[in-house]
């Protein structure tokens, strides 16, 4: 095991219920060396944890683009990538979990209409392929915040960028929305726009603890929280619960001297989570693991009963509807 496999297995604990189905709706993987990658020896491993994972969806990590061809068709080569893997697992030779049964890869829409080639190029490498990411995260001080956001500022509203967005209902695409929490009435304003268009709000809108975010919590929550609720007035916009684990959300976890148990995670998230799920409800939320991104904090078993305990006090059917229902739905898996 690496260094980072050896502290994530310091905290252990026995399954919550381990047969409550999950689908999975966001994770990675990845090929860029012998020692930097995720793929589906990989993920299996996380997901071969005690949890009912029944499937999981592919989102785009930029990863295995054509070298060849034309610029705009470049991007396909993510999902030519990724339908292999799906099409290995989905023989049944790895197990019950259909790993990437859904795929968002990306495409570029400031092509504008034109972009729609790309689209139809993404359905043709694969019958799995359901949208696109195509990230808009920016702020002023990435750096300082350890991020890589190399959007341009107001990307959301380009004209440019809303003509290629506009192309996506008419081959029934979903739109996965990556931006920062700073970014979410951009966010409203591109779905009000788009009212027919479903919209998947990336890690509850991409949340800041580092910095100035962190220095000013009580400021940046407070206008978080006003904006996921105007967001949720859209019934086009669907919340995923989840992507804390990254060090810039300033929750800490990764630094301590072994990973916090899944109470712990579930007591530092509450206030997130729960504020998602009485604004959306339970029938527009769905839980997510941001594999393998997040497991700097905590081991994919961990998380998953952490989701169990936030959720613990709801229904069985607005469980099943955020654990799995609802990413079934939405990418049609």
């Amino acid at each position: 095991m690496t260094d980072t496999q050896a502290w994530r297995a310091l905290t252990v604990e026995p399954t919550l219920e381990p047969d409550l189905p999950i689908c999975d709706p966001h994770h990675h993987l990845w090929q860029r060396g012998p020692d930097d990658k995720y793929l589906l020896e990989d993920v299996l491993r996380d997901v071969d944890c005690g949890h009912n994972i029944v499937s999981t969806v592919f989102i785009e990590f930029r990863t295995q683009y054509r070298v060849d061809g034309p610029e705009e068709l470049k991007r396909v080569g993510e999902t030519e990538f990724v339908e292999r893997i799906a099409a290995e697992s989905a023989s049944g030779k790895h197990g019950k979990t259909r790993i990437a049964a859904g795929i968002i890869t990306s495409a570029d829409l400031m092509l504008g209409a034109e972009v729609s080639k790309t689209l139809e190029a993404h359905m043709a490498a694969s019958p799995r392929f359901r949208g696109i990411r195509h990230s808009a995260a920016w702020i002023p001080d990435a750096a300082e915040v350890g991020m890589r956001a190399g959007a341009p500022e107001g990307l959301l509203r380009d004209s440019k960028y809303r003509e290629g967005y506009a192309q996506l209902k008419r081959y029934n695409l979903v739109y996965d929305a990556w931006q920062l929490m700073t970014q979410l009435p951009d966010v409203v304003d591109l779905a009000r726009a788009f009212p027919d268009q479903i919209l998947v709000l990336n890690h509850m809108g991409g949340i800041l603890g580092v910095g100035q975010y962190g220095a000013r919590h009580d400021e940046y929550f407070t206008a978080w929280k006003k904006n996921i609720a105007e967001a949720a007035t859209l019934p086009n916009i669907v919340c995923k619960i989840g992507g804390l684990g990254t060090p810039r959300c300033g929750l800490g976890w990764s630094d301590l001297p072994k990973p916090p148990s899944s109470s712990e995670i579930a007591k530092g998230s509450e206030p997130w989570f729960l504020h998602c799920i009485e604004k959306f409800g339970a029938n527009r939320c769905m839980f997510e693991s941001n594999f393998p991104v997040d497991r700097s904090s905590f081991s994919y078993h961990l998380l998953w009963n952490a989701f169990k305990r936030v959720s613990a006090k709801f229904s069985p059917s607005e469980r099943a509807a955020l654990f799995h229902d609802n990413a079934a739905r939405i990418y049609r898996v």
